[in-house]
């Protein structure tokens, strides 16, 4: 009988480890990077397909600048129907030619000047709505990774509680404690479920909004080491404005000025339009050359309002680039020390104050289980070490989005010579 069961187990056991050996192994859901999530939005943001198309539109642009004036057809008849010897078409005159403008001044030159300067403007509002993209993931991605860090501390906090109401339980049916204590521990843990169950609704929300930034669900498991971590330490190099996104925006806004001057002083310059035409007279039969030479007469209207206007708007798009230069290195600078304030202020939560915390609530949980501690001291603890975790998250938080602005901020902005 033994051998029988022995033999039944054994063949048992074979079945279990052929169908383990067979069954398909399920693979496990990627980490989603901040990297990875900057890729995925990059694919589907629609300002980066508006930006793109404006820089598509500018290089038409550009093209459109460096065509000539097109020729005009020209085709007249004369002397008909009228009275006398000009009833009819008897004596009439027909005459077709072609007229073609030619530019003066360097009106085409100036044109394409104007189209190359707001063609680098566009380019360099493509690499603005890129970095503004990468700043909102980014925010995006630190606001879920911070609900799922909450979400962690919230449901760490409500277990404790649970304990806490069970120790407090033993203590009040052992005699050793009033029911006041057990009341307490209840309140306590009520308080712990209800903020992890806000935690947890809070943590779906923030997933589902990266997810409708990166077009796709948010699966898998987000960079929390990538969180945790406060990188380098003493002062930062300090990014000079020069170079910066920002600043190269204001700069292309001044070279666009600048080229609409030079358009505008082209303008001045009255263009010249030569015709060649060939005249049929209808009662000889006869064919002769037209030639004309026509010239605008800049009576009302010479041009001068035009370039006044142009220098203005050249010399404010100078004085906003100033501006600008001032306003970038103040933004850089405050951006650079809210940085390094905000590493000390996480490390500072993260590291020491969170540990202090977590050895008090465990000396007080201990005392309290033994008698040597009341329950008031318990829940200090206990209070004090989920307000620390809480401020720890915080930290961290507003370290890596001061870090995203900062990094917004001293962007470089896009090489945009020609080949």
């Amino acid at each position: 009988m033994h051998r029988i069961i022995a033999a039944f187990l054994a063949a048992a056991s074979c079945a279990s480890l052929a169908q383990a050996q067979t069954a398909p192994i399920a693979s496990p859901v990627a980490q989603l990077t901040l990297e990875r999530a900057l890729e995925l939005a990059g694919a589907v943001a629609p300002s980066i397909e508006a930006a793109s198309a404006s820089v598509r539109a500018a290089e038409a642009a550009r093209t459109v600048a460096g065509y000539r004036p097109n020729p005009t057809i020209v085709a007249e008849t004369e002397n008909v129907v009228g009275s006398g010897q000009y009833r009819g078409l008897r004596s009439a005159e027909t005459t077709a030619g072609l007229e073609l403008p030619i530019e003066l001044g360097g009106k085409r030159s100036a044109r394409v000047a104007v189209a190359d300067a707001v063609s680098d403007r566009a380019r360099i509002g493509a690499a603005l709505a890129t970095a503004d993209l990468r700043l909102a993931i980014t925010q995006a991605y630190i606001e879920a990774v911070a609900a799922e860090r909450r979400v962690v501390t919230a449901r760490e906090q409500a277990e404790i509680a649970r304990e806490a109401l069970r120790a407090a339980t033993v203590r009040v049916r052992a005699g050793r404690a009033s029911p006041i204590e057990q009341q307490r521990a209840d309140v306590l843990r009520i308080n712990a479920e209800a903020t992890e169950e806000r935690a947890e609704r809070l943590t779906i929300v923030a997933r589902d909004n990266l997810a409708r930034r990166i077009g796709q669900p948010v699966s898998g498991p987000l960079d929390l080491a990538w969180f945790d971590r406060v990188e380098g330490y003493g002062p930062a190099l300090r990014v000079a404005p020069a170079g910066t996104l920002a600043l190269a925006a204001a700069q292309a806004d001044v070279a666009t000025a600048t080229a609409q001057v030079r358009l505008a002083r082209a303008q001045r310059v009255p263009d010249v339009t030569v015709s060649a035409s060939a005249r049929r007279l209808e009662e000889t039969n006869d064919v002769a050359a037209v030639f004309g030479v026509s010239v605008p007469f800049p009576v009302f209207n010479r041009g001068g309002a035009a370039v006044t206007q142009a220098n203005a708007e050249r010399d404010q798009a100078e004085a906003l680039r100033r501006a600008a230069e001032l306003d970038t290195a103040q933004a850089l600078a405050n951006a650079e020390a809210e940085v390094a304030n905000a590493a000390t202020t996480a490390r500072a939560a993260s590291g020491p104050a969170l540990a202090a915390a977590q050895e008090a609530a465990r000396i007080a949980r201990i005392g309290y289980r033994e008698g040597k501690f009341g329950q008031l001291d318990l829940l200090d603890a206990e209070r004090t070490l989920s307000e620390t975790r809480t401020a720890a998250i915080d930290a961290l938080a507003a370290y890596r989005d001061a870090q995203a602005h900062r990094n917004r901020l001293a962007t470089a902005a896009p090489d945009l010579s020609r080949n």
